[in-house]
């Protein structure tokens, strides 16, 4: 296949993933639910977010960075704080049991989920300052984690610093840092494929989100009726991040406001659970964790295609 051929089939494959992301995620749940066997690919899911990010990244000129703007990026830090009492709030309201009450604190108080600045690239909205968000929060965590939850529920979550800088550096910073310099040394020939970079990460969206449903289809499958209160909490919780990020945006750029929106409304689901198991709560407490991160997949594809189509 020549290079003619190649860069011929490219917006094609752009346009397949971009314009049925929905339905793709949602067909990679169902498989996942369906065939939990997948799961043997979990191993790999760091390597895919580190695409993932990569392949977003590639798009980031460094001159981007300097246009962002510091006002902005405290605002949204400012009404993250606020996710672990919204949290609360919710599974206190649903009568949900102690256990599945801090797996929502903490779900509400982890960084966005580190799809967040590809749903950000794919809707049209500012990547720079989703991923900036992202580190930022990332780091913050190590003290608002064990804050809150000691605040909320009078007992502290052992919070590994660790597994939050590792997941931090090889998923967003390496990578990111790594397709910036790339950028930045070859910016034309790099540039040359803007269009295809986002697609690339839709594609490892679609792989992961199958991955870890599969990791926990025997978890949702055996939750019975608190399934139900626990998919009611996560829609709510998911929504209510959309509604606070849009509506604090309201004076912001159209980029920043799409940012802001993904960035309160998701969640980092996986590194709720690992802390939540790490602390030797009961696997119960994960449940809304995984809920969530299949709520917050459906969710941003949706919100990504109705962004696009309002541009």
């Amino acid at each position: 296949m020549n290079v003619s051929m190649v860069d011929s089939a490219l917006p094609r494959f752009a346009a397949l993933v971009d314009d049925y992301l929905l339905i793709w995620v949602l067909l990679s749940v169902s498989i996942g639910l369906i065939v939990p066997s997948i799961a043997v690919l979990t191993p790999l899911s760091t390597l895919i977010l580190a695409v993932m990010i990569g392949s977003v990244s590639l798009t980031l000129a460094p001159e981007r960075f300097q246009k962002l703007r510091g006002r902005v990026l405290v605002t949204i830090l400012i009404v993250q704080t606020g996710m672990p009492l919204l949290a609360f709030g919710i599974a206190h309201a649903l009568g949900l049991s102690p256990a599945l009450t801090a797996g929502f604190v903490v779900l509400g108080a982890v960084t966005p989920e580190l799809v967040t600045p590809t749903m950000t690239e794919l809707s049209g909205g500012d990547t720079v300052l989703a991923t900036v968000v992202l580190i930022v929060v990332g780091f913050g965590t190590l003290v608002l984690v064990p804050g809150v939850v000691t605040l909320l529920l009078g007992a502290s979550i052992a919070v590994d610093p660790v597994l939050i800088v590792q997941q931090l550096f090889l998923a967003v910073v390496l990578p990111m840092s790594l397709a910036v310099a790339v950028r930045s040394r070859w910016p034309d020939h790099i540039g040359v494929y803007d269009e295809i970079y986002p697609s690339v990460a839709g594609l490892m969206v679609i792989l992961i989100i199958g991955i870890v449903t599969a990791a926990n289809a025997s978890l949702v499958r055996d939750s019975g009726d608190v399934l139900v209160s626990v998919v009611v909490g996560a829609l709510v919780l998911n929504s209510g991040g959309y509604i606070a990020g849009w509506f604090i945006s309201r004076n912001f750029t159209r980029g920043e406001r799409i940012a802001s929106t993904l960035s309160v409304g998701m969640r980092d689901f996986a590194v709720a659970a690992a802390l939540l198991v790490g602390a030797s709560f009961p696997t119960s407490a994960t449940l809304p964790a995984v809920v969530f991160g299949i709520v917050e997949m459906t969710t941003s594809a949706g919100l990504a295609k109705w962004f696009r189509r309002q541009a």
